[in-house]
């Protein structure tokens, strides 16, 4: 990786282990290459692997700098990286994705309008909306839909042939417009078309106020029967409408952004509201100097909003808890470049002060947790270090043994940094070769496997030993003779020993080499974060052993027997009907089976019955 002149290896510790999108430019300019991932740090590192392939060497080496977009999933990731893609056209990017890309919910054209779900281009010829980020949440939409609103759902195959209603007619699902229907029934049926198109676009309030007036028509004119069809689908609509928070006052799209500053760092929570949902919120944080002239939240809507891929998402209004500075000129900066007009408010009432309240509460929330797990996370650190008596802590491991009655047996190696947990340096080892249930040495074989060479990797400067004396002994025996020929500083060694009862905040710390004992109480920050260290080494260590056991459970014994592959397995468990039959078959039954000779049956009998 010689000729890459980009410094990756400074920019991968900057890029989070989260879903998004991100954009490799040539220059300052030039975008060459979009992609999403699910995990941005693990996918960006492996451009620059040893082992690349020629073409993705040659769009390595065209580097100039990446940028990466964070989202809540990799759904949303998938639809920011199709937008870019379509966007900036990437010279990489070949295979350009389009819309057949997304499933839509489409509205057909004709006589009888239906509902349906679609994925494709854009070729035929029907009102689409969305798209949706998945299928599910299409297929769900429609469901929904389908229950609110009974307009057809066949295709318009079925629908030009039937000459009497379906079976979702008759369960109420369908107003049948496949059979001959009257002016009024007619007129209904386009009402129910009209009333789908409306709750798509976000106007549900316009349907509730429509189905509520004609339900008091049929009620006035005695037509009970009709009124109370309209009371069902308007109380259902109101269900749904409760379920997903929508205002009934304030049916545009807005972002109403929470303002938060303490100590040297800044938090702006922002709620993403569209046709009267919240449909997202995230909160942004950065540094801030609060001597500085610039103000802090003045920065912020700039930055974020003078930016060319937003602004397919820009909303009407932009509400802030304090004024923004010269916000006509940014108004008019970010109509340039996005052609809508964008009103700033920052002193509003009702519903816009409700959301106002919100976005704060969220922004306070969200920063007294960051300044927490800062703060806390040095606090336990330091606490630890004055414990054990050794300064500049920057790397801890701690190893766990998981098994089933000495079966499956899986060692877990889990690190922590200054921060918390460094998931990166994870590991886990499988354990072979030594008596079923002696924990004693599957610790000393795991150990003897992560410290064969000190000169190579990262040395932790603790190693905690989720166990007692025993398995501390073993974590002695084998540091301390690898480490004596090295010219290396082995690692401090600290057993974390259960306590009565086994129950949390009871167990003791032994030393090692000096088995001094250490009793602490569970509001201790040190003990906190051993717990914490020894928690997620069990957890990762069981989860292992579970993998491997699952993976033991569906693995079949005919696998065992040479000469058996995938088709005559198959063919053998279809033929007798599974495996207790197979091993249940005689010689003579087994042969019977397709591609299953004399000799072959006899040695699969041979081989089930030897075990």
């Amino acid at each position: 990786m010689s000729d890459i002149k980009f410094d990756y290896k400074s920019f991968l510790k900057t890029v989070p282990n989260r879903p998004g999108s991100y954009r490799m430019y040539s220059d300052e300019n030039t975008v060459i290459y979009v992609g999403k991932a699910k995990d941005l740090k693990k996918r960006l590192s492996s451009y620059f692997l040893k082992e690349i392939n020629h073409k993705t060497r040659a769009l390595v080496e065209h580097i100039h700098h990446i940028e990466f977009t964070v989202t809540f999933s990799e759904a949303e990731a998938f639809i920011l990286e199709n937008n870019l893609i379509k966007k900036y056209q990437p010279h990489y990017n070949i295979l350009l994705r389009d819309d057949k890309s997304y499933p839509y919910l489409v509205l057909s054209k004709g006589k009888h309008p239906g509902l349906y779900y679609y994925r494709g281009r854009k070729k035929i010829d029907c009102e689409y909306y969305g798209p949706y980020p998945d299928v599910s949440a299409a297929k769900d939409s429609l469901k929904l839909l389908q229950k609110l609103f009974p307009i057809r759902q066949c295709s318009d195959t079925v629908y030009s042939h039937r000459s009497r209603p379906c079976l979702m007619a008759q369960i109420g699902k369908c107003l049948a417009p496949c059979v001959p229907m009257s002016e009024a029934a007619y007129k209904n049926y386009m009402q129910q078309v009209e009333y789908v198109r409306l709750f798509l676009k976000g106007q549900n309030q316009d349907v509730l106020n429509d189905i509520s007036s004609k339900m008091e028509e049929h009620s006035a004119k005695l037509e009970f029967e009709e009124a109370a069809k309209l009371r069902d689908q308007l109380l259902s609509l109101r269900r749904v409408q409760e379920s997903q928070s929508v205002s009934g006052d304030l049916m545009f799209d807005m972002d109403v952004i929470g303002h938060e500053v303490e100590q040297d760092l800044c938090c702006n929570h922002v709620l993403f509201i569209r046709k009267g949902r919240i449909i997202g919120t995230r909160s942004y944080y950065s540094q801030c100097n609060l001597t500085d002239d610039n103000d802090p939240l003045s920065a912020f809507v700039s930055q974020f909003y003078l930016s060319e891929t937003r602004a397919g998402m820009y909303p009407k209004e932009i509400i802030t808890d304090a004024p923004i500075e010269d916000s006509e000129s940014l108004a008019e900066a970010i109509k340039k470049i996005s052609s809508k007009d964008m009103v700033f408010l920052s002193n509003v009432r009702t519903e816009r002060a409700r959301y106002l309240k919100l976005a704060k509460e969220n922004a306070r929330a969200s920063l007294t947790a960051k300044l927490a797990d800062k703060s806390t996370a040095k606090r336990r650190i330091d606490d630890l270090e004055k414990l054990i008596g050794i300064s500049g802590i920057e790397h801890m491991e701690c190893y766990d043994i998981s098994h089933t009655m000495g079966e499956n047996t899986v060692a877990s190696c889990v690190s922590f940094n200054r921060e918390g947990p460094d998931s990166a340096n994870y590991r886990r080892f499988n354990i072979e070769g030594i008596t079923p249930g002696d924990d004693f040495a599957a610790m000393h074989q795991v150990l003897t496997r992560r410290f064969k060479d000190p000169t190579e990797g990262i040395i932790p400067d603790v190693v905690f030993i989720d166990g007692g004396r025993g398995q501390l002994k073993q974590a002695e025996e084998v540091i301390g003779d690898i480490f004596s020929k090295t010219s290396v500083k082995p690692p401090l060694i600290i057993a974390v020993a259960k306590g009565e009862g086994r129950k949390e905040g009871l167990e003791t710390l032994i030393r090692g080499y000096t088995r001094e004992e250490i009793h602490l109480s569970l509001s201790d920050p040190a003990l906190q974060i051993v717990l914490h260290i020894r928690d997620e080494s069990h957890r990762f260590a069981i989860t292992g052993h579970r993998h491997k056991r699952q993976k033991a459970r569906t693995h079949s014994v005919l696998e065992n027997i040479q000469g058996i592959g995938p088709k005559r397995r198959q063919a053998l468990l279809k033929y007798l009907g599974g495996i207790r039959e197979v091993h249940n078959a005689s010689v003579d039954e087994l042969k019977k089976v397709p591609g299953i000779s004399e000799s072959m049956a006899q040695m699969i009998y041979d081989e089930l019955h030897s075990l």
